[in-house]
């Protein structure tokens, strides 16, 4: 089976499983090619429903997981977006797809050889509207806060304080804390709502505001 036809096979088992639900996902899950964000030698199993090996010992999450944070995180076009983690760079070239043209997607990275090799495949498979930077993502990127939606790839201790002040008020955040991932969304200056997502395996957060690294 092709690379193509596995895609299509992949999308349809996560919208039977209920990850993929708006047309606006759909469509950004079928426009990345997840094959050029894994290892050459995994490329025949970039359309498994599993979570691959990269550099410096990170993984490209599992399709469900990007789905369902992605679900969760419900990016408008033109918002600006922050994600905590670029890893491979595959989630950021599915916000990049959804923020559109007129729309930034701002994605951190503390591994200088990841963040240059994402940076290279973003600007190889033509996402211009991303700005990558090499940072500890735990302390956000408060150059061009605030944004109107946050992503945190990679399981933190607790809430980083940074990204709660740098979201915007209305604003989303999706964050694994230990092994529940949740929904975060900002009321008010100083208020918050938390909303339980489920059960889920990352890499922790290593920062300042993250584990010890």
């Amino acid at each position: 089976m092709d690379l193509k036809a596995q895609k299509e096979r992949l999308i349809n088992e996560l919208i039977d499983l209920g990850y993929l639900k708006t047309e606006a996902v759909i469509n950004a899950f079928r426009k990345v090619p997840r094959e050029e964000f894994v290892l050459p030698g995994h490329r025949d199993y970039a359309y498994a429903n599993d979570a691959l090996p990269i550099m410096e010992g990170q993984t490209i999450s599992q399709p469900l997981t990007v789905a369902a944070m992605t679900e969760a995180l419900d990016v408008r076009l033109g918002q600006k977006v922050l994600e905590v983690g670029t890893g491979s760079g595959y989630q950021a070239a599915i916000l990049s797809v959804l923020v559109g043209r007129k729309g930034s997607v701002i994605t951190t990275e503390r591994i200088k050889a990841l963040h240059e090799i994402a940076k290279r495949t973003l600007g190889m498979c033509g996402f211009a509207n991303i700005v990558a930077v090499n940072c500890d993502g735990s302390q956000g990127y408060e150059k061009i806060a605030p944004y109107d939606r946050i992503i945190v790839t990679a399981s933190a201790s607790k809430m980083p304080q940074p990204l709660a002040k740098q979201l915007k008020v209305g604003g989303k955040l999706v964050i694994p804390i230990k092994d529940e991932l949740f929904l975060i969304e900002k009321v008010s200056a100083k208020e918050f709502t938390k909303t339980f997502l489920g059960y889920y395996v990352f890499v922790p957060l290593i920062g300042k505001y993250g584990h010890k690294g």
